[in-house]
């Protein structure tokens, strides 16, 4: 059976290059969306922080109907700590839309993901995106784009790609570079014609893989998936079990059916081949799991999930100010969340430590677990963090460290300064290509070299610098790295900051605090220039005395604080600090804030 009223596709490229502002034109003219219907901008971006941040986390379904066939699009993140998802939704779908920013190119999430599809022997659409940027290189675009393909081994096939050109913000799309388009009609007739339709047995056994994982607090866990043979109904009895054989097969019955159409889900009372279906009732569904018919148990292979490369330590926030803004600061509720998370993410993992009060939780990388934990503190919840570490692995008795290949786009003056910083770092040039007046290179760089390098790296480049990564391999450890020049400014006492002490302490180094804020013994209140770290008295008065006139304490002149956002305190913190997260207040602090029992640890530590 071939399904010619189905097409199902993936959306795949690097962060920023415009895919859900292209899925969002695709659905208002694929009529989604009634004539005066308001709709926000990146509407599949659904979450606050994927609004805020202008960034795709988790990957999203939605569909559209075009000269009486439906396409099934799945939006997927671009940033290459999400991957995970990437790589399981490739599995629903028979060909992808590899978009390409018509002024960046090809970067390095372009390639992982590209790969990944060409592997799975997808068709593929290459369309080159923002054609209307002033910086655009439309003319040399189609050539990276191709000396990619052939770098990744696409077959002959694969390299005929059609290649369209778009700007997914005017919603007009064509087939030549040197026309402007009037509409999406093109991207959609090259959709129908080149991507293949869903093929078939619906009268045979059921079968279907679990690809994704969604979780509602009234149906329990979802399995999305699609229907690979057979017809899935609801109220069905079903054998569910995986192919790597982790479990063993059990019994379970379909409780509902739902389907995508346009942003909304609708619930069916069956699903045929090729259909990408939401199916709850089933307990402890996870994803690579097979859904099949009760007598004829035939489970599906499925990708292996790429491994965590970075772990922190979550604990229970135990510091002095504890308790006063969080609803849940207790080690139960962090466990129950943090294990709930992982029912939802298959990317992480979470394992308990010897103390009952920490758990360690390893990710794809910062951006990873720093979404998390921010997700944590909008729900209510206080915690300690610790500093990132990188995970490593034993490979032929070799001890191994994950390796990052980082592409930079700088200025070409700033080359010099990237390149000195990249040394030191312990990372490795690998190419160099001028673009016009910029430079970009590329580097195989320690995973635990970027830490902490992103702001570092937007102040030599005078805020001009564009870098992104993604995992490339593992490979013998590189030595050491400094993790940080900086010292910190530490908190003497407990108390309110006021003028007064901000003002001698600001002569010491730059200050994370105003007036006005309370402190704690052992916090840290801002960065010291040199690497010791020093204490400072924040909350110390001026003496009054007979001759003090009203006014003096007005002619202080504070510097404004640099106020810290989650990633910048999380590439602030040292080895022996904590990042404290509660609702409504991130704070930095030493694991040991008595500073006199401080001073005799170190001493020891360093006697």
């Amino acid at each position: 059976m071939v399904r010619n009223d189905l097409r199902n596709i993936a959306i795949i490229a690097h962060v920023d290059h415009g895919k859900t502002t292209l899925v969002d034109e695709m659905l208002k003219q694929g009529g989604a969306f009634r004539e005066n219907q308001e709709v926000a901008e990146r509407v599949m971006d659904s979450n606050d922080i994927e609004r805020e941040r202008g960034i795709t986390i988790l990957a999203k379904n939605t569909s559209v109907m075009y000269k009486d066939v439906k396409i099934n699009i799945i939006d997927t993140p671009g940033h290459a700590d999400f991957g995970g998802e990437v790589e399981r939704v490739l599995k629903m779908v028979d060909g992808v839309l590899l978009l390409v920013d018509a002024a960046e190119g090809p970067m390095p999430q372009t390639r992982f993901v590209l790969s990944k599809a060409l592997e799975l022997g997808h068709r593929i659409i290459i369309v080159v995106n923002k054609i209307d940027r002033p910086d655009a290189r439309l003319d040399e675009i189609g050539d990276e784009v191709l000396e990619l393909l052939l770098d990744l081994d696409a077959s002959d096939e694969q390299l005929e790609s059609p290649i369209l050109f778009c700007s997914g913000r005017a919603g007009t799309c064509s087939i030549s570079q040197y026309e402007a388009g009037t509409d999406l009609k093109p991207l959609f007739d090259t959709i129908l014609d080149y991507i293949p339709a869903p093929e078939g047995d619906e009268n045979g056994p059921a079968q279907m893989l679990i690809s994704s994982i969604d979780y509602n607090d009234y149906v329990g866990r979802m399995g999305i998936g699609r229907i690979e043979r057979g017809v899935i109904r609801v109220n069905e009895q079903v054998m569910v079990g995986d192919y790597h054989e982790t479990k063993a097969p059990y019994r379970s019955k379909i409780v509902t059916v739902s389907q995508i159409e346009g942003l909304a889900k609708r619930d069916v009372q069956e699903a045929t081949v090729g259909d990408i279906v939401w199916i709850s009732g089933i307990e402890n569904i996870t994803i690579g799991d097979t859904l099949c018919d009760a007598d004829n148990y035939e489970p599906l292979p499925f990708v292996k999930i790429s491994e965590p490369t970075v772990e922190m330590t979550f604990s229970v926030n135990d510091s002095p100010f504890a308790g006063r803004e969080g609803k849940f600061v207790t080690s139960r509720q962090l466990r129950e969340r943090l294990y709930k998370e992982v029912l939802r993410d298959v990317s992480l993992r979470v394992s308990d430590t010897d103390s009952t009060d920490a758990f360690k939780v390893c990710g794809r990388g910062e951006m990873h677990l720093s979404i998390l934990i921010e997700n944590m503190r909008r729900e209510g919840y206080e915690l300690a963090v610790s500093t990132p570490r990188v995970l490593m692995k034993e490979i032929d008795g070799v001890m191994c460290e994950p390796m990052e290949r980082l592409v930079i786009d700088v200025p070409a003056e700033s080359q010099g300064t990237v390149m000195e910083k990249m040394g030191t770092r312990k990372g490795e040039l690998v190419a160099m290509h001028p673009q016009g007046s910029r430079m970009r290179l590329e580097f195989i760089v320690p995973s635990r070299g970027l830490f902490g390098y992103k702001s570092e790296f937007l102040t030599d480049t005078k805020g001009e610098g564009v870098m992104s990564s993604i995992f490339d391999s593992y490979q013998p450890y590189k030595g050491e790295i400094p993790r940080r020049l900086t010292g910190s400014l530490i908190s003497f006492e407990t108390g309110e900051a006021v003028t007064y002490g901000l003002y001698n302490a600001q002569e010491r180094g730059s200050l994370f605090i105003g007036a006005g804020t309370p402190v704690y013994e052992g916090m840290v209140v801002g960065a010291s220039p040199k690497s010791q770290d020093l204490v400072v008295n924040v909350c110390k008065k001026k003496h009054l005395t007979n001759t003090r006139a009203s006014g003096s304490d007005d002619a202080l002149r504070l510097i404004p604080p640099r106020k810290l956002s989650l990633e910048e305190s999380l590439e602030f913190l040292a080895d022996d600090e904590l990042m404290e997260v509660t609702p409504k207040s991130i704070r930095i602090r030493k694991r040991i804030l008595d500073n006199q029992l401080r001073a005799k640890t170190n001493a020891k530590l360093n006697g």
